[in-house]
Order: C-alpha cells, then structure tokens, then sequence
C-alpha cells in the first residue's frame, strides 16, 4: 500500500483528483467547492513532501503562499470592488520576488533585475488574469486544469519532479471540478478560494521551473496566455461540456505548446 501510495502518478493525478472530487461535491451547497483546489494540492504535499516550514525553501514557500492564499481569500471573496483584482497582482508579483529572492541573489545586479522584473511580471498576470474568471466557474476550472497540467507537464520535462508534481496536483483538482460541471451540465461556484491560491501556486512553479531546473523562459508567455484566451473566447448557448471543449481547443492548446517547447529544449532538438 505503502509502494502505491509513493507512486507519483498516485500523488499527482489520482489522489488530487479523488480529493478535490470529493471535496468539491461536499461543499457545492455552501458554495465553497472552490476549496477544491487547495484540497487537491494538500494532498499531494502530504504524500510527497511534508508541511514543515524549516528550513523555508523556496518550495516550502510556494507551500505556506498557497495556503495563505486560500485563507485571505475567504474575506476578499465578499468584495467585489475593481481594485481588489489589481491588488491580486501587485500582491502576485511580491510573491513571485519574496519566493525567488535567493536564487536571484546569486546572479548578477543586470540579470537578478532582469529575472526578478520577469517572474514578478508572470505572477502578476496569472494572478490578475485567473481573478477575472472567480465568477465564472466554467472559464475557471477549464483555465486552470490547463494552467495546472501544463506547468506540471512543462517542470517535469524540464527536469524538476516536485515542481512537476505541484502543477499536475493543480489540473488534477481542476479537473475533478471541471468534470462535475460537464458531467452536471450545472456551473459549480469558484471564486477566489479557487482561483487564487491555484494561481500562486502554477506561477511560482513556473518561475521556479525557469530559474532552478531547465524550463525555457518563452513557455511561460504561452501559459500566462491560457486565462486571458479563456476569458475572451466566446462561448454558444450551448451543453457545458461543449462549451468546455470549445474552450480547451486553444487553453490545452497553449499548455501543450509550453510542454512541447520544454520537450524540445530538454532533447536538444533545435527549434
């Protein structure tokens, strides 16, 4: 049992996905199925690392952000004013620098800038653009399966297992949420306890995937890209899981493309 449990398909795809199913179902009624996501990932720590915070890594730090996250999204859910959206991502980008710090202090003044202006530039954009859709529990769950699945799919080729693990957990989860509304053919409420927590966790991966493993940094755009297409595509009066595939033909289509890009580079095979 033991074996089965320390299988990464076990930590990252099944257990998230069975968590988030479950918890999703028994919260839709106090609308708070959002938790979903923080369940899935939970899980997934705990059968693949650990909750312990000493030394803070910057792993361990994407860890304490997601669930701080999840917590200050509870009160911020209740507001609905514009700034709060804008606030996420100034906040988003602090996270994304505070997560890095260290690895940026190792490079040179030009770079450390360079790098850090970019991954604050990522956070904030993923945290921005998956706020737009707390409302919209379709866009939501396929954006952030999408998101989820290509940053895990892109870390782990790019040679980061935990990291790679941390994202799948993430479309895991959506997806178990994303299935109850096709399945339902009923929207199933996100809000920020879904979006953001989801959010902080896939952008600091990505940025830790590009400066501690071998992610190239131009498969992040086409992810950062997955909430801001599922925002825009229009969508027909139609059965939800039509509509969820209209949707996934360009968000799996953008994170099939950072996976790709990341298979290149890890393979050595020119572009």
């Amino acid at each position: 049992m033991q074996e089965l449990l320390n299988h990464p398909a076990i930590q990252a795809g099944l257990a998230p996905f069975l968590v988030a199913l479950v918890t999703a179902e028994l919260f839709q009624r106090l609308k708070m199925s959002g938790l979903a996501i923080i369940a899935g990932f939970a899980i997934t720590i705990y059968l693949a690392s650990d909750f312990s915070f000493e030394p803070l890594t910057a792993t361990r730090k994407i860890v304490l952000l997601a669930l701080c996250g999840t917590v200050l999204a509870l009160p911020l859910g209740l507001l609905k004013e514009r700034w709060v959206n804008l606030l996420l991502g100034v906040l988003g980008a602090a996270a994304a620098v505070w997560t890095v710090l260290r690895i940026l202090q190792q490079q040179e003044p030009q770079a450390m800038l360079l790098w850090g202006a970019g991954c604050a530039a990522y956070s904030a954009i993923l945290v921005w653009g998956m706020d737009r859709l707390e409302q919209q529990p379709l866009r939501a769950a396929n954006a952030a399966t999408a998101l989820g699945l290509g940053t895990g799919g892109a870390a782990l080729v790019a040679a980061s297992g935990l990291l790679g693990q941390f994202g799948l957990a993430l479309g895991a989860a959506a997806g178990a949420h994303l299935l109850i509304q096709m399945v339902s053919n009923a929207p199933l409420p996100t809000g920020r306890m879904f979006t953001l927590p989801l959010a902080l966790v896939a952008a600091l991966t990505g940025c830790m995937a590009v400066l501690s493993a071998q992610l190239v940094w131009y498969a992040l755009p086409l992810l950062a890209a997955i909430p801001l297409l599922a925002a825009l595509i229009p969508l027909p009066k139609q059965p939800i899981w039509i509509q969820s595939l209209l949707l996934g033909l360009a968000t799996f289509g953008c994170a099939g493309g950072a996976i790709y890009l990341a298979w290149r580079v890890a393979g050595n095979i020119p572009l």
